[in-house]
């Protein structure tokens, strides 16, 4: 493995504020990616900027809320006015809503939860799939949890959104599979130290669970190493 391994390639993140998106970001960094950081947080997203340059790697930041009407087709567009091509997407931006019984489900949230876990990623699909085609090897890995294969009480909402977004993800590796370079996976993250994991197990100890950079660094192997079309892994824990 070279110094920088994916240098010279250009890497958008969402959900790069904190948690498994920020450690992926810092980690792409340093592996020699440009990186794109996208979330809702502009002081979160400065704060990741700022790690990045310290340790010698470049980055932009892009504050978007993905919920709102025209954003991602604004974000493409003003991306592809700047660079030709995106070589890496990590669709990792998500929200848990609220942990319940199915037949307690707010409706309104639901659609919320939906928005931003399917609608919003299926329009980034769209948006920079022309990106990702002139890449010389486009690259796509989603965020994924367990709940989403293996259903588990009071995790209806969170996890149909996550079954829902895994089919979209699966369908498009399929379309572009045999038609461009494209190549898609889904990486289950698994037990991470995140602040989603502290909201669904306040109980926890976060001690208890893998940090985040943990699955970055299983992330950039991932890319590195690279794969065929609709790889899927979970990320075990690695450190005792």
């Amino acid at each position: 493995m070279t110094d920088k391994p994916l240098a010279n390639r250009i890497a958008l993140v969402t959900g790069a504020s904190r948690g498994i998106g920020a450690a992926t970001a810092r980690a792409l960094a340093a592996a020699g990616a440009h990186m794109i950081l996208t979330g809702r947080t502009t002081g979160g997203l400065e704060e990741v900027e700022d790690a990045i340059h310290a340790d010698g790697g470049t980055a932009t930041i892009a504050p978007i809320d993905f919920t709102e009407p025209d954003s991602i087709a604004r974000l493409a567009v003003a991306l592809g006015g700047r660079w030709d091509r995106l070589d890496i997407l990590l669709l990792n931006a998500a929200t848990l809503g609220t942990l319940g019984a199915v037949s307690t489900i707010d409706p309104k949230e639901l659609a919320r939860v939906m928005t931003l876990n399917v609608s919003a990623q299926a329009s980034l699909l769209a948006a920079f799939d022309p990106m990702l085609r002139r890449a010389p090897a486009g690259r796509v890995i989603g965020l994924t949890s367990a709940v989403a294969q293996s259903p588990r009480a009071y995790w209806g909402e969170y996890g149909a959104s996550k079954a829902a977004f895994e089919v979209l993800l699966r369908c498009y590796g399929a379309e572009v599979a045999n038609i461009s370079k494209i190549r898609t996976a889904i990486v289950d993250p698994g037990a991470t130290r995140t602040a989603m994991r502290a909201r669904a197990y306040p109980g926890e100890d976060p001690a208890s669970v893998k940090p985040p950079e943990e699955v970055a660094a299983r992330i950039v192997r991932l890319l590195i190493d690279d794969f065929d079309a609709g790889h899927f892994e979970r990320v075990e824990a690695v450190s005792a």
